[in-house]
C-alpha cells in the first residue's frame, strides 16, 4: 500500500494532520492504521438511524440497501478502514469507511457483509465515489436479506463532520437522560419515603413514565392502578373491572412459558402483544422478596417503547413496592400474632374474662357475649412442617383472614402445626369461605354454634376429637362426624350425642318422665300400646308426652333417621346403666 493512498484515506477520515507530515514511513503508516480503528467516541445513549440521516452531514447520503433496518439504534460512530473490519465493530455502531481495504471478489464481499450483519451494527456508511463507485451488488444483496442498512455518503463529506454532529447530539441526549434519570431517582426515592400505599407508588411511576401502570400480587389480584384511558388497552380495562388479571391472559402466559420466566427474572421483561386477548406490548417487573415472587408491576408499552432509563425506573419502583409489601407484611404479622395469642388463650382455657380482657377482646373484634362457630382448617401434609409447608400455611392464614373480614366477623385465627383454628360468626355462611380456600390437600371442619368463652372451648375440643376423621378436600360440620365417633367408641361423643338429643327434655318440667317415655317408645319398636304398657300409663298419656317431646326438641318421631338416632340413644343409655 502506498503512503500517498493511505494519507488520502486518513485525511478524508479527519485523522490526518498536516503537522504530522505528509510523507510517512511504512512503520509510521502501520501505527497510524492501528489508530484508524479506534472508536471516535463511546456513548450509552441511542438514536435511530433514520434520525441520524436527518443531520446536516448526512442529508446527501443515500440508503441503497437494508431500508428495513432504519429503526436500528445508533450508539456511536466508528471509522474502520482495515481489511477485516468485523473484528473491530460492536452492536449499535455506525461504521464509516472509504472501502479502500475491502476485498474485490464477490464471494469475499458477501462474507464481509454477512460478518458485519452478524455483529448487529447500525449501518455501514461508504464514501463514494473513490475506491468504489457504489456499494457492490453482492454486498447490497446480502445486506437487503439481513436488513443491514448500507448508506452511500458523498466523498466530499468528511467523516469527522459526521462524527462531530452525531456525537454532539448523543452527548446532549445523554446529558438529558442523566438529568431525567436523576429526577426519576429523586421522585422514586421520595415515593419510597412518603408513600402510604402501593397506589402512591403506582401513581408516582405512572406519572414519571406517562404510562398506564398496575401493581398486582403473585396471584394476579389488582393492588393498585395508575389509569389513563388514552394509554390503556382492552386487557387493562378488563383487569381493572375484574380486579385481577383475566384468567385467559394468565393461561396464555403459562402456555407460552412466560409465567415461569417472570417468576425467575432478575429485572424487567418485555411481553409481546397478544391481539387476540386485547393486549398490546407491555413490560412486567417482578416484585421479589427473598427470591419469592410476591407481585408484578405492569407497564403498557404499546408502540412507544420504554427507554433504558424508563426500564430502570420501573425496576426501582418494583423494588420500592417490594419494600412496601415487606413492611405491610411485618405489620400484618404483628397484628396477626396478637390475634394468634388471644385465640390460643381463649381456646386453651387460659382466658379470664376480666374487664381489661373484655376490652381487649372487643378491640380485636370479639364479642364475649356473641355466638360463634369454631372452625378448623387442616393442611394435610407431613409433620413437622418443612419450609414450603410453613409458607403454605402462612399464605392460607392470610387468605383466611381476608375471608373472615369479608364475612363481617373478627379476623381471629391461630396457627398450630398443620392446623388453623378460627372463629366464624354463628350466622355466617361458611360455603363461600370454603369455596375460596378449597384444595385437594385441605379440609375444613366447623363446630356447632357456641356461646360464651366456655362454649368456644367446648366447640374447639369437639373439633380436635374429629381431626382424624377429616378427609382431604372435604368440608364437614362437627355434628355430621358425631356418629362415626360414637361407633369408634368415643365416650365424649356419646355424652355429646345424648346431651344434644335429650338435653331440651331434661331441662323441661317433668323432664325425667319425658326422657323415660321417649326411651321406652324406642325400645318397644315405636309401638304406642306396648310402650304405654311398659310404663304403666294410658296410651293417651304417652301420646300427650310424645307431642310435648316433639314440640320441645323439634324431632319428627315418624322420620326413619330420627327413629334411628333415638334408638341409638336408648342403646347407649342401656349400656351405661
Amino acid at each position: 500500500m502506498g503512503a500517498a493512498l493511505l494519507a488520502e484515506v486518513y485525511q478524508h477520515s479527519g485523522i490526518y494532520s498536516p503537522e504530522r507530515g505528509r510523507h510517512l514511513s511504512d512503520t509510521a503508516l502501520r501505527h497510524s492504521s492501528r489508530a484508524a480503528h479506534a472508536p471516535v467516541a463511546y456513548n450509552g445513549t441511542t438514536m435511530e438511524l433514520r434520525e441520524a440521516l436527518l443531520f446536516e452531514a448526512l442529508r446527501k447520503a443515500s440508503v441503497v440497501a437494508g431500508s428495513a433496518g432504519l429503526g436500528r439504534a445508533v450508539r456511536w460512530v466508528h471509522v474502520v478502514d482495515l481489511p477485516d473490519p468485523a473484528a473491530w465493530v460492536q452492536p449499535g455502531m455506525l461504521l464509516l469507511t472509504t472501502g479502500y481495504a475491502w476485498p474485490r471478489s464477490e464471494e469475499e464481499q458477501r462474507v464481509l457483509t454477512r460478518a458485519l450483519a452478524e455483529r448487529q451494527i447500525a449501518a455501514v456508511g461508504l464514501a463514494v465515489p473513490q475506491f468504489f463507485e457504489h456499494f457492490p451488488a453482492p454486498m447490497r444483496d446480502e445486506a437487503e436479506r439481513a436488513g443491514l442498512p448500507l448508506v452511500e455518503i458523498p466523498w466530499e463529506v468528511p467523516f469527522a463532520q459526521i462524527a462531530e454532529e452525531l456525537l454532539q447530539a448523543l452527548v446532549v441526549d445523554q446529558y438529558r437522560q442523566l438529568e431525567r434519570l436523576e429526577a426519576t431517582h429523586r421522585a422514586l426515592t421520595r415515593a419510597a419515603v412518603e408513600a402510604e400505599s402501593l397506589q402512591d407508588i403506582a401513581t408516582a411511576l405512572g406519572t414519571l413514565l406517562d404510562r398506564a401502570v398496575t401493581i398486582e400480587d403473585a396471584d394476579g389480584k389488582l393492588l393498585a392502578a395508575h389509569r389513563d384511558p388514552a394509554l390503556e388497552d382492552d386487557l387493562r380495562r378488563a383487569t381493572v373491572e375484574l380486579g385481577c388479571t383475566p384468567p385467559a391472559y394468565e393461561a396464555a402466559l403459562e402456555q407460552l412459558g412466560l409465567a415461569r420466566t417472570i417468576a425467575a427474572a432478575a429485572g424487567s421483561l418485555r411481553i409481546p402483544a397478544l391481539p387476540a386477548l386485547g393486549a398490546t406490548g407491555r413490560v412486567v417487573c417482578p416484585i421479589m422478596l427473598k427470591r419469592e415472587l410476591v407481585g408484578r408491576a405492569w407497564i403498557i408499552e404499546g408502540a412507544r417503547p420504554l427507554s433504558d432509563t424508563d426500564l430502570r425506573a420501573a425496576e426501582q419502583a418494583a423494588m420500592i413496592a417490594a419494600l412496601h409489601m415487606l413492611h405491610q407484611r411485618e405489620l400484618e404479622v404483628r397484628e396477626a400474632r396478637v390475634g394468634y395469642a388471644f385465640l390460643d388463650s381463649l381456646l386453651a382455657g387460659d382466658f379470664a374474662l376480666t374487664p381489661q380482657a373484655a376490652e381487649r377482646a372487643l378491640l380485636l373484634g370479639f364479642d364475649p357475649a356473641g355466638s360463634y362457630c369454631v372452625g378448623l382448617l387442616v393442611l394435610h401434609t407431613g409433620l413437622p412442617l418443612a419450609g414450603e409447608g410453613f409458607q403454605r400455611r402462612e399464605r392460607l392464614a392470610a387468605a383466611l383472614r381476608l375471608r373472615l373480614q369479608a364475612a363481617g366477623g373478627p379476623s381471629l385465627l391461630a396457627l398450630s402445626a398443620n392446623q388453623i383454628p378460627f372463629l366464624l360468626p354463628a350466622g355466617a355462611d361458611p360455603a363461600p369461605l370454603w369455596a375460596a380456600l378449597a384444595a385437594p390437600d385441605l379440609s375444613l371442619a366447623l363446630s356447632r354454634a357456641c356461646a360464651g368463652v366456655e362454649g368456644l372451648r367446648r366447640g374447639y375440643r369437639e373439633l380436635q376429637a374429629v381431626v382424624h376423621l377429616l378427609r382431604p378436600g372435604e368440608f364437614q360440620r362437627a355434628e355430621g362426624l358425631l356418629l362415626p365417633r360414637i361407633l369408634a367408641g368415643d365416650a365424649a361423643a356419646r355424652a355429646e350425642f345424648i346431651d344434644e338429643l335429650l338435653g331440651p327434655l331434661r331441662g323441661a318440667r317433668h323432664g325425667d318422665d319425658l326422657v323415660a317415655s321417649l326411651i321406652a317408645f324406642a325400645r318397644h319398636g315405636f309401638r304406642l300400646a306396648r310402650a304405654a304398657e311398659a310404663l304403666f300409663i294410658h296410651p293417651k298419656t304417652l301420646a300427650y308426652r310424645l307431642g310435648r317431646i316433639a314440640a320441645l326438641t323439634g324431632l319428627d318421631l315418624d322420620d326413619p333417621e330420627t327413629r334411628f338416632r333415638v334408638q341409638l340413644a336408648a342403646r347407649i343409655i342401656a349400656l351405661e346403666e
